[in-house]
């Protein structure tokens, strides 16, 4: 058999845009097939049609040889085709071994057999090599174990086909490599793995073959072996992208924030001091579980503080909630859009204005729909946002588009600080680009900004300062111009 899967002309269109314009793809067993794009090319999409999330307009998609037309999700995996989303969508409040097994559970007389799932799980994990507890609530775990046992649950059920959306997003060097093991080992089984990613060098490592879309059309394929990081970066976005980090202007001034000895009730957060000057880009680095994103939260008023002080501009700041945080002049943008980021059923400029209100209110206390609506299009047009139009839903955006809007939302609360949890988790190279441009900005304007990010080459290419976490606790600081991956990674393990 040539090809696992065909897809061929597949088109779908929604109100107001044609998201996909007579689109190919080819998948050939044993194979890793990049799928590439920028943010709203049509990646996901494609992929939700396959899998029976959307129903396509126009094209015919074979699995095996066979034409199939799957009116589900069931139907897919049922056929052979299993696939792990961008934006993780689980029972929080339920087991990892649930989550696994949710809608199969293995039963006897009648009732769900747990000793049994909990034995099948065991086995799947010792098979992918993870080693979480399968009667974890899988909602205290961290982004990064929950990624994989997403991963670990499209793996159970054995097809013959995997789709991977952005599965490296939240995941640290470790990590990457593990997962990369992984899929070796179902390549090696005959497995066809579909891999979106926007990160370059993953995608030169792993991949067979690279599928280039851009405006929801087909653009390219290739083998990965003919192509080049910037050969591909061209064909993406249809234009040469030399730098892909802007040169970030002004200096760093007097202290801004000041966090002493900082500790998180019921977190891995322990004794953090540090300092954040004015025009300071300042890193936060380390593996997973060491407690960058437990401090963002914490400053914010997500957590409940243990232990600690904050002083902002020399002056004590009393922060129990985020609208003390907010009313103080720091703004989160956080690591998950869909669980606490996007209202998803309101329409762009409602989720880009949600936290301005006060400056929206007239006389009467009602809202200017036109203020709401002008800011927004500033905003929009900055960010460079692919909207069919500012009233559309934003769960409708791709992921990348959704990110600009919230990092549009704090843009208008005017905040001093700005807190930055993996801000470019799931974008593409040239949104990437737009928002380290404006993260600038706000360096020259003399703001305060501070980025959690599991790409050590994100957090040199942009941060003055990079802070290294290990086991909740702060384990050294390196210059982010000057230091090397090795140097982080070494702090990076110290108390792990």
């Amino acid at each position: 058999m040539e090809y696992l899967l065909e897809m061929r002309g597949i088109e779908k269109s929604f109100p107001g845009v044609k998201a996909l314009k007579g689109v190919d793809l080819r998948l050939r067993p044993g194979t890793v097939h990049a799928l590439m794009g920028e943010n709203g090319a049509g990646k996901s999409t494609l992929m939700k049609c396959l899998f029976g999330i959307y129903q396509k307009d126009r094209g015919q998609i074979f699995v095996g040889g066979k034409e199939v037309h799957f009116a589900g999700p069931r139907d897919a995996l049922e056929g052979g085709v299993a696939m792990v989303h961008q934006e993780l969508n689980q029972a929080t409040k339920r087991t990892v071994m649930d989550n696994i097994w949710l809608g199969r559970y293995p039963k006897r007389g009648g009732f769900v057999d747990e000793a049994k799932m909990r034995r099948d799980t065991l086995v799947l994990f010792r098979e992918v090599g993870i080693t979480l507890d399968p009667d974890a609530v899988i909602g205290t775990l961290s982004v990064a174990d929950r990624q994989m046992v997403e991963i670990a649950r499209a793996i159970s059920y054995r097809a013959s086909i995997l789709v991977l959306d952005e599965p490296t997003s939240s995941l640290t060097e470790p990590e990457v490599e593990h997962l990369f093991r992984i899929l070796d080992s179902l390549k090696k089984k005959g497995c066809g793995i579909i891999y979106i990613s926007h990160k370059m060098a993953e995608i030169l490592a792993i991949s067979d073959d690279v599928t280039v879309m851009r405006d929801g059309a087909f653009i390219s394929c290739d083998r990965a072996e003919d192509l080049t990081a910037g050969e591909i970066i061209h064909r993406m976005v249809g234009r040469e992208l030399v730098d892909l980090y802007p040169e970030m202007e002004g200096e760093v001034g007097e202290e801004l924030l000041r966090v002493s000895h900082l500790s998180a009730r019921h977190a891995r957060v322990k004794d953090v001091s540090f300092s954040l000057h004015r025009g300071e880009i300042l890193g936060f680095a380390g593996l997973v579980g060491a407690g960058r994103t437990e401090v963002l939260e914490t400053l914010f008023g997500l957590r409940a503080r243990e232990e600690g002080h904050l002083y902002l501009d020399g002056k004590e700041l009393t922060v129990r909630t985020p609208r003390d945080a907010i009313r103080g002049g720091i703004a989160l943008l956080t690591e998950e859009r869909r669980a606490n980021g996007i209202f998803g059923g309101l329409s762009i400029v409602e989720n880009a204005c949600i936290c301005s209100y006060p400056r929206y209110r007239g006389a009467l206390g009602l809202l200017s729909g036109a203020k709401m609506t002008r800011d927004t299009a500033r905003l929009a047009k900055e960010l460079q946002v692919k909207t069919p139009s500012l009233s559309t839903p934003i769960r409708l955006l791709s992921g990348g588009n959704q990110q600009k809007v919230i990092l549009g939302r704090w843009m208008l609360t005017s905040p001093e600080v700005l807190l930055l949890d993996e801000p470019t988790r799931g974008v593409d190279v040239g949104a990437k680009y737009e928002i380290y441009r404006l993260i600038g900005e706000l360096k020259k304007q003399g703001k305060g900004v501070v980025v959690v990010s599991s790409e050590l080459p994100e957090l040199m290419g942009i941060c003055d300062r990079i802070i290294v976490m290990s086991g909740g606790r702060i384990s050294g600081e390196v210059s982010g111009k000057e230091s090397t991956q090795e140097e982080i990674m070494t702090l990076a393990a110290k108390f792990a």
